[in-house]
C-alpha cells in the first residue's frame, strides 16, 4: 500500500478506538480490550479489504463478515460507524435500551452486520456455512471471521475448523485475535491453545502468522495470501495486545468487560487523540 493509504488507515484505526470508548463510556458496560486489540484488523477489513457497501448493507454479492467473539461489539459498531453505515454519534448509545446498538451484534437492527453472535465459538460456525452455501449458489464473495484466542479453547471452533476444511472452503478466512488474554486472565493459564498455528495445520488449514496485528503492511501481506489459497481455508493468527491505543488497558485482564468512568474516558480520549493528530502530521 501507499504510504497516504497506510496513513489513512493509522487515522481511521484511531477513530474507531474513540469509538470504542465513546461507546463502552457512553453504556457505562462493555467490553473494550478486545475490540481496542482488533481495531487495527477491523478497519483494514471494512477500508481496505472488504468489498461492501455502506449504502446497500444487504447487496447480494457483498463479502461477508461475522464477530464470532460478539461481544467486541463496540469495535465492529465503531467500525461500521466510521465506514457510514450508521452516524458515529449513535455510539454512546450503546445498551441502552431504545438503542439499535446492543451490547451483542444484532443483524435485525444494525446496518452492516451480517450475522447475530454472542454465545462464544458459534460465529465461526456460522461463517462456515456462509462460505459453503457461497459456494453452492455460485456467488464469488468471501467470508471472513474473526475469533478471540479465548474462544478457540471451545470445541465448537473445532468442528467449524474441520467441517471447513473438508468441504474446501478457500472463500473463508478466519482471523484469530491472539491478545493473550481472556476475562479469567491468561490465556495460558485458563486453558491454553497454543500451538494455535500448528494446530490449524493439522486440521488442513493455511495458516498465515503475523507478528504484530497492529501493523497495515503485515495485515496486507497476510489478507494477499488468504486470497492465494485454494482448495482449502485460511487462518490468519494475529499476535496484538489487549486495550491497545489506551495505556491503563493495555495488557489488562481487567479491561476485558469493564467501562471507563468520567476520569479514565478523559485519559483515553486525550492519548487517542494525541495519537491521531501524531500519525495525522506524519
Amino acid at each position: 500500500m501507499t504510504a497516504s493509504e497506510k496513513k489513512q488507515l493509522m487515522a481511521t484505526a484511531c477513530k474507531v478506538r474513540m469509538g470504542v470508548i465513546e461507546g463502552t463510556h457512553g453504556a457505562k458496560a462493555g467490553h473494550p480490550g478486545g475490540s481496542l486489540s482488533a481495531a487495527d484488523v477491523f478497519t483494514y477489513l471494512y477500508f481496505k479489504e472488504m468489498n461492501i457497501d455502506p449504502k446497500d448493507p444487504k447487496a447480494e454479492g457483498r463479502d461477508r463478515f461475522v464477530l464470532s467473539k460478539g461481544h467486541t461489539a463496540p469495535g465492529l459498531y465503531a467500525v461500521l460507524a466510521e465506514r457510514g453505515f450508521f452516524p458515529v454519534a449513535d455510539l454512546p448509545t450503546l445498551r441502552h435500551i431504545d438503542s439499535y446498538l446492543q451490547g451483542h451484534p444484532n443483524m435485525n437492527t444494525v446496518p452492516g452486520v451480517d450475522m447475530s453472535t454472542g454465545s462464544l465459538g458459534q460465529g465461526i460456525s456460522c461463517a462456515a456455512g456462509m462460505a459453503l452455501a457461497a459456494k453452492h449458489t455460485g456467488k464469488t464473495c468471501r467470508v471472513y471471521a474473526l475469533l478471540g484466542d479465548g474462544e478457540i479453547q471451545e470445541g465448537q471452533v473445532w468442528e467449524a475448523f474441520m467441517f471447513a476444511h473438508h468441504y474446501k472452503l478457500d472463500n473463508l478466512c478466519a482471523v484469530i485475535d491472539n491478545n493473550g488474554l481472556q476475562i479469567d486472565g491468561k490465556i495460558t493459564d485458563v486453558m491454553s491453545p497454543y500451538p494455535i498455528g500448528d494446530k490449524l495445520r493439522a486440521f488442513g488449514w493455511n495458516v498465515v502468522e503475523v507478528a504484530d496485528g497492529h501493523d497495515f503492511d503485515q495485515l496486507e501481506a497476510a489478507f494477499a495470501q488468504a486470497k492465494e489459497a485454494k482448495g482449502v481455508p485460511t487462518a490468519i493468527v494475529m499476535k496484538t495486545v489487549k486495550g491497545k491505543g489506551v495505556s491503563y488497558m493495555e495488557d489488562q485482564a481487567g479491561w476485558h468487560g469493564k467501562a471507563p468512568n468520567d476520569e479514565e474516558y478523559k485519559i483515553a480520549m486525550d492519548e487517542l487523540n494525541a495519537r491521531l493528530a501524531e500519525v495525522e502530521a506524519m
